[in-house]
């Protein structure tokens, strides 16, 4: 197996050094920076569940980095590996990600130490309905103070349960169904967040080729058709990135890595039938239609045009930068390069598109399904007809004098846009108008040495504007 690289900084030490850096390129009171860049307040619970006869204690945190938008916004994972630190350091991160994509929440997250695979549905239910009570006591779960969505380890299914628990906890509570996002669309969730962050991966990586000059300083021409890529992790994230830009954008998946094993062909692998093996064999070790390799990491050193890490943080280190080929990193994981091999990424010349704006694709359309639960509508039931009527005068019109439009012309311009339409349009625009902000400071300002400094640096002069315009410092 690989060896992992024992001197590297802590997850949460990586984010704050980053920050550092950003920080630098502003001009801060250093009061503020410190408050900005600190961690609000931790809750800290253990609780005893009984199952089968036993009891179980676990243990489990909710961080807050940031309250200078309301409410606080971040997941809730449940692994193994959950502690205090990673915690705060995903919710500093998720500060910083509402506001580089100007979505008006707070920065928080939450984690439970547990192997979700160790458990049945049954116990999993008490379980994360005992979590969510001890949060929601506490106002750690509440729609207008701290609104959890599904990470690591969880998914709709959890979130429709805290969401029941805690509509059992306040009945009167009309906005109940906006207290979690990511839930079931039967249970006031919004079409589109499943694969949110996947496309929002996807749609970022379409911004980055529609600029020349970017394109060229990482090596790179042309667009995304026909681009090797490599992907770590087939979970939500991962299966949707690949997915879409095999699909949707003619690009060739050729590895994927996984817990059990890597899958390598330079042809290009097909996403979908490796999706459906490793849901019917727990994994892709014995996969017959690609080289199989035992130790995955070794495949994220293979040749290719761009790497996507959409798993687990830390995953790109010192030990490894330097022996990674790819031209362009996209960070579909929270975290995945470390403080250190960032540097040496960079010196090697390999372009990053960071976490922070990258996988924004979640809270992005959480943020649509907080809305849609507040104003208890679905997007589009007030206009979808009208514009279809409208749409179909206009091709009345264009047919009048005797032409006939193409029926797929026509059939996309008679059809009013769906919810699923309206929530993609939105993330487009958000994920388009994020990168050219990134960029522009990138490009203009000689403090700035990466995508990622630039990113935390818009996120952190925002954060610092909310402080300033509410009066906490002139």
């Amino acid at each position: 197996m690989t060896a992992k690289v024992t001197d590297e900084l802590s997850f949460r030490d990586s984010v704050n050094l980053s920050i550092d850096k950003a920080m630098a390129t502003l001009d801060l009171p250093e009061g503020l920076a410190y408050y900005i860049k600190t961690t609000h307040d931790v809750y800290q619970v253990r609780f005893p569940v009984k199952l089968n006869g036993r009891v179980e204690s676990f243990l489990g945190w909710r961080a807050v980095h940031s309250g200078h938008r309301l409410p606080a916004k971040g997941g809730i994972r449940f692994s193994i590996g959950v502690n205090q630190d990673e915690v705060e350091a995903l919710a500093a991160l998720m500060t910083y990600k509402c506001a580089l994509v100007n979505v008006p929440f707070g920065g928080s997250k939450g984690g439970l130490v547990i192997d979700p695979k160790k458990y049945n549905e049954d116990e999993l239910e008490k379980i994360t309905r005992r979590f969510a009570f001890e949060l929601i006591k506490k106002d750690y779960i509440h729609p207008s103070i701290n609104v959890p969505a599904p990470d690591m380890g969880t998914g709709a299914r959890e979130m429709a349960w805290i969401a029941d628990t805690f509509k059992a906890f306040h009945p009167d509570n009309i906005d109940h169904m906006a207290c979690v996002t990511g839930k079931p669309v039967s249970q006031g969730g919004i079409h589109g967040r499943t694969e949110a962050t996947g496309r929002g991966v996807v749609m970022g990586l379409r911004e980055f080729f529609r600029h020349p000059k970017d394109v060229q300083k990482a090596g790179l021409e042309g667009s995304l058709e026909g681009k090797k890529i490599i992907v770590q992790g087939l979970g939500n994230v991962g299966y949707y990135t690949a997915s879409i830009l095999s699909k949707e954008d003619g690009a060739d998946v050729v590895a994927i890595l996984e817990f059990d094993g890597g899958l390598y062909d330079p042809k290009g692998l097909d996403v979908e039938d490796v999706a459906q093996y490793k849901k019917a064999n727990n994994g892709v070790k014995g996969y017959p239609n690609a080289k199989y390799v035992e130790d995955s990491a070794l495949l994220l050193e293979e040749e290719c045009d761009i790497l996507i890490p959409a798993a687990m943080e830390a995953v790109i280190d010192k030990g490894n930068a330097a022996r990674l080929k790819a031209k362009l990193i996209a960070e579909a994981a929270n975290g995945p390069v470390t403080f250190g091999a960032d540097a040496i990424l960079q010196e090697k010349g390999i372009m990053i598109i960071p976490d922070t704006y990258l996988n924004a694709g979640g809270v992005t359309v959480s943020y649509f399904e907080w809305i849609k639960n507040l104003s208890h509508i679905r997007f589009g039931r007030m206009q979808r007809r009208h514009e279809e009527k409208k749409y179909e005068a206009i091709m009345a019109a264009l047919e009048s004098d005797g032409r006939r439009v193409p029926d797929y012309i026509g059939a996309a311009l008679r059809q009013g846009p769906s919810e699923i339409d309206l929530v993609r349009s939105g993330l487009d625009d958000t994920m388009r108008e994020a990168f050219q902000a990134i960029r522009e400071r990138f490009w203009t300002n000689n403090q700035i040495e990466s995508y990622r400094i630039a990113a935390m640096s818009i996120a952190i002069e925002k954060v610092a504007d909310a402080y300033r315009e509410g009066g906490v410092y002139p």
